[in-house]
């Protein structure tokens, strides 16, 4: 393999404007307009009057884990129910629109989106009702659609220069080569995609068929959407890693069918929780971005997540392809971007998701790293997504980190991973031999080394990693070894990239060997 360089379209942004790198988040005052990329999604949509919905609902955190006995009450004496789970801090309030727009003090009405969708949303920021402030935290939203996607894919056929990165050398790109040689390919350990769209099996075979890899026949639970691309390229990238792994495909379509979408996605994870505890997790959708929800309307989600985390799952979401702008609608890119476009997908930003973000790539022939840059592709205007959360606290164990700026607030992505599609990694689809792209594919290598980094560490004596991000962090305020390649070239619509940590590539890119001694050194300093 010939040596690759980086291209100059990274280089191009760092002298680019950036537009909206000041803009901070400012959560809408209770009853007030919900402005920004909700205001958008409403505008664009046609308002057919109030809502009939015999069963709109909004989400509501919970000051503590208890029966919300007030909440209850006050609901039965407004014709609306509660449905709550023990030893959760949130609940639904749920009933007709009208009553619930009564309730709360906003109006609620019904709106045709542009791909024809019906869907109830209220146009203010519901209140908490008088007498409940003890025992509600907050208030989510009032919106009966949540816009999704599949991260973008960016494949290219195999003529481009250099052909991709195969196993080996992505292997040796990141320094875990060695391990593989020990035989650490992934053995035990599962690795749970949660996908919209499907696979064709054959796909599957021609790739491991041409980088001699055991077979790759994953176990599928639900129902997927024909092939596109995005679950295709998940699975051979992390298959290219760990080839010993377990890979599990979870059909996510019951989250957008009808309302309720982030109680839909803590159902999927508690199911995928239960049926594969210890598991490793990677996310290559999203749900909306931050900047459309509050933080209560993750709050089943963030619950589900943390409570797989206490069972040893470690969790992945790619960051996004929109660089930075991941609130902005439609597909005009002559426009030029404002504030209102600026945000984080939603599921990305919760605190105990590790997000990954994406670089450019350049290797020696052998696949040996030689350098990497933030993935920004000025033209296209296409690149990897970070920034500031609109709904998060700063955690304490990130606080360490971008001290002279944003401190009060969760910042992403936490690591990165190659996803510029000319310097990516070989796949099939479609019975092509392609490179594949995006920072969804940057989450999956990073899914796939975790599944190696897991057997190595119990062959030593530890545990499944489960929570990354807090071990992360601590490494970057010094360990052992030095477990990151610092990103310091590039940037997106937001930030540059910079010394140490930055909102455009996290901490950096793995360096595999010493980031599992640390981690191994780390759970033996805790016994």
């Amino acid at each position: 393999m010939a040596a690759r360089h980086l291209g100059a379209l990274a280089v191009v942004a760092v002298s680019a404007a950036l537009l909206v790198c000041d803009w901070h988040p400012v959560p809408p005052a209770a009853g007030s307009a919900i402005n920004g990329p909700y205001a958008q999604l409403l505008a664009a949509a046609t308002d057919l009057g109030p809502s009939r919905h015999p069963h709109a609902q909004l989400t509501v955190t919970l000051h503590r884990p208890a029966a919300p006995r007030e909440l209850t009450n006050w609901a039965q004496r407004q014709g609306l129910w509660v449905r709550w789970r023990e030893g959760q801090a949130w609940a639904v309030v749920e009933g007709a629109a009208a009553d619930l727009a009564a309730a709360f003090g906003v109006a609620v009405h019904d709106y045709r989106g542009r791909r024809g969708q019906v869907f109830y949303a209220a146009a203010r920021q519901p209140t908490t009702p008088a007498g409940l402030h003890d025992e509600i935290g907050e208030v989510g939203r009032i919106l009966g659609y949540v816009p999704h996607h599949t991260s973008r894919r960016w494949l290219l056929p195999q003529d481009v220069p250099e052909r991709g990165l195969g196993p080996q050398a992505l292997l040796t790109t990141y320094n875990a080569d060695t391990l593989a040689a020990q035989g650490y390919r992934g053995e035990g350990s599962t690795i749970v995609f949660f996908a919209f769209d499907g696979f064709d099996q054959a796909d599957l075979d021609a790739f491991t068929a041409a980088h001699g890899l055991p077979p790759l026949v994953p176990e599928v639970i639900g129902e997927l959407d024909e092939p596109r691309g995005e679950t295709t390229m998940d699975l051979q990238v992390a298959h290219a890693v760990a080839p010993d792994a377990r890979k599990v495909v979870m059909s996510a379509r019951r989250t957008i069918v009808g309302d309720g979408a982030f109680e839909k996605i803590g159902e999927l994870l508690a199911e995928a929780d239960q049926r594969y505890p210890g598991a490793v997790w990677s996310f290559s959708i999203g749900w909306g971005c931050d900047r459309l929800i509050t933080a209560a309307d993750l709050a089943p989600v963030r619950a589900a997540l943390a409570a797989a985390q206490a069972r040893g799952t470690t969790a992945f979401n790619a960051s996004g392809d929109l660089a930075g702008l991941e609130c902005r609608g439609g597909g005009d890119w002559s426009s030029r971007p404002g504030e209102d476009d600026v945000g984080l997908d939603s599921v990305a930003s919760l605190p105990e998701m590790t997000g990954v973000g994406g670089t450019t790539l350049s290797t020696d022939e052998s696949g040996r790293w030689l350098s990497e840059q933030s993935w920004y592709d000025v033209p296209l205007s296409i690149g990897t997504g970070g920034g500031v959360s609109a709904l998060f606290d700063r955690p304490d164990w990130q606080r360490a980190v971008l001290t002279d700026r944003d401190t009060d607030r969760r910042v992403t992505p936490d690591v990165a991973a190659v996803a510029d599609p000319f310097t990516g990694v070989q796949i099939v689809f479609a019975g092509r031999q392609l490179v594949g792209g995006g920072t969804s594919q940057s989450a999956p290598i990073w899914a796939g080394l975790t599944a190696v980094m897991n057997q190595y560490l119990q062959a030593h004596g530890g545990r499944p990693i489960g929570a990354l991000n807090p071990r992360l962090y601590r490494m970057a305020r010094g360990a052992p070894r030095p477990a990151f390649n610092d990103i310091t070239l590039g940037g997106n619509a937001v930030a540059q990239a910079g010394p140490g940590y930055d909102l455009v590539t996290g901490l950096g890119s793995p360096n595999v060997a010493n980031l599992v001694e640390n981690l191994l050194a780390q759970q033996r300093a805790e016994r």
